[in-house]
């Protein structure tokens, strides 16, 4: 007796073709997927074309593209972009991850070494630049490379807690602020005919608010790698920057007709005649007694701006508000500074009529009324206001130092201006920071001797302006 095979179970034909419906299901879903993420790539490619399209458009607005000021206003978005990155990756290195004592000391040593350069060697660089062949071109270049070059060496030495790291990160600062003098005198050069020095330099801000607001994003997202990656991210970004700022126009490096002002006290009743000096140098120029006013009371700001970036710095790290974590608070501050800085942009930008003898001390005072008020009432959202005055303060007060070197500097002098009183104010911040590292962590102490300072500084700005002006009477 023959007995049959066994036919093959239902269930068994049935897998294959499930099998394969879902084979197909999932390369569907997988084509799908595909597809929306290449659309929305595509999406993401146009909205990035529109945008920088429309940034570019914006650069060379009012004959900035054929001046050049453009590419000036390109390489200012890219410094901003790399300065973001660097911060965004410091700040849970340099500040929350080393000790306090250690921490303070170092910075302390390294801050204060960076006072002599600015005090002894800045005033010298745009006479000594002048006298050399593609000189702002390559100094701007320069401060772009060092820092390039103190980014890779800070993304070693934040992994390998190298002794290294505090002196690169300061080095990083002071290339930062060699940048700003530098590129406070490529300004007038590059000065278009229907644009004016203030829109000018409110343009260069926006742009920085623009290229810090893209680049911190991308920051943010390759640290969460490790912070070396946003290191290496800020070197790229540098990279390119020096190879941008090469490309300026040789307009930056002339110095033809061009003057020196010199900042003297304004013992005079007004800026006197020129001095022209022999040998066939530049011009000397005494400074004008409204730009010695907004200068004075310029530094008020900014040295509260260096004052606060290191104080709060170390204080919210070791003192920190109940319930709220030290980098979320210290962000709010900067934030809060950062919104505070844009909308002065926008204030200088939209407003037809600034008087910038009464915003210089409008500023000066703001800052000493929020400082005290913080000190008396410590918390959120006094440190957020502190930090949203701050930021509008020194913006509304150097746009109106701008504007009052544009209208009493004669225009051949306007370079030197610019670079000495930028270097002035490189200086108060680094006296700013300085005192704001050696000060006890102690809020309602640190806060109330810089309302204080700022007090006494105001009334000093006051009295000298006063006195100016008996002897102009006479």
């Amino acid at each position: 007796m023959t007995t049959s095979a066994p036919g093959p179970d239902p269930h068994e034909r049935a897998a294959p073709g499930v099998g394969r419906r879902l084979a197909d299901a999932g390369a569907g879903a997988a084509r799908a997927s595909g597809r929306a993420a290449r659309a929305a790539a595509r999406a993401a490619g146009r909205a990035g074309r529109f945008t920088a399209g429309q940034a570019r458009r914006a650069a060379r607005a009012e004959g900035a593209g054929d001046s050049g000021l453009s590419r000036l206003i390109e390489l200012h978005a890219f410094n901003a972009a790399g300065d973001a990155a660097v911060a965004i990756s410091l700040a849970g290195t340099l500040f929350f991850q080393v000790p306090t004592g250690e921490a303070r000391g170092q910075v302390a040593l390294f801050l204060g070494l960076t006072m002599l350069p600015f005090a002894i060697v800045a005033p010298l660089i745009g006479p000594f630049l002048d006298r050399f062949s593609h000189g702002r071109r390559w100094a701007i270049g320069t401060t772009m490379a060092v820092r390039g070059f103190l980014c890779w060496v800070l993304a070693t030495a934040v992994v390998t807690e190298s002794a290294w790291m505090f002196p690169a990160a300061l080095g990083v600062l002071v290339a930062s602020k060699a940048y700003g003098v530098t590129r406070a005198a490529s300004v007038p050069r590059l000065l278009p005919r229907d644009l004016t020095l203030v829109k000018a330099n409110a343009r260069l801000s926006l742009a920085g608010v623009v290229g810090a607001g893209v680049s911190a994003p991308l920051a943010g997202l390759a640290s969460w790698a490790g912070p070396e990656w946003s290191l290496r991210y800020a070197f790229v970004v540098f990279v390119v920057a020096t190879i941008w700022a090469i490309r300026l126009p040789a307009r930056v490096d002339s110095s033809t007709g061009e003057g020196t002002l010199v900042l003297l006290a304004d013992s005079d009743p007004g800026p006197g005649p020129e001095v022209v000096t022999p040998g066939g140098r530049r011009p000397r120029l005494r400074i004008p007694p409204a730009v010695a006013f907004a200068l004075r009371a310029n530094c008020g700001p900014r040295w509260l701006s260096g004052f606060l970036t290191m104080f709060m710095a170390f204080l919210l790290r070791e003192n920190p508000i109940e319930g709220w974590r030290p980098e979320v608070l210290l962000g709010l501050v900067i934030g809060a500074a950062g919104l505070g800085n844009t909308l002065g942009i926008a204030v200088a930008s939209l407003t037809r009529r600034i008087d910038p003898r009464t915003t210089v001390v409008a500023a000066l005072l703001a800052d000493c009324l929020l400082a005290l008020l913080t000190a008396a009432f410590y918390g959120v959202v006094t440190l957020a206001l502190l930090g949203l005055t701050a930021g509008l303060a020194q913006s509304l007060a150097k746009l109106s130092l701008d504007s009052t070197i544009q209208r009493d500097v004669p225009e051949r002098m306007q370079s030197s201006a610019f670079a000495r009183s930028d270097t002035s104010l490189q200086l108060a911040w680094v006296v700013g920071g300085f005192v704001g590292i050696a000060m006890p962590l102690m809020p309602r102490l640190g806060l109330g001797v810089a309302a204080a300072v700022l007090g006494a500084w105001a009334l000093y700005v006051l009295v000298d302006r006063l006195s100016v002006r008996s002897r102009t009477a006479r």
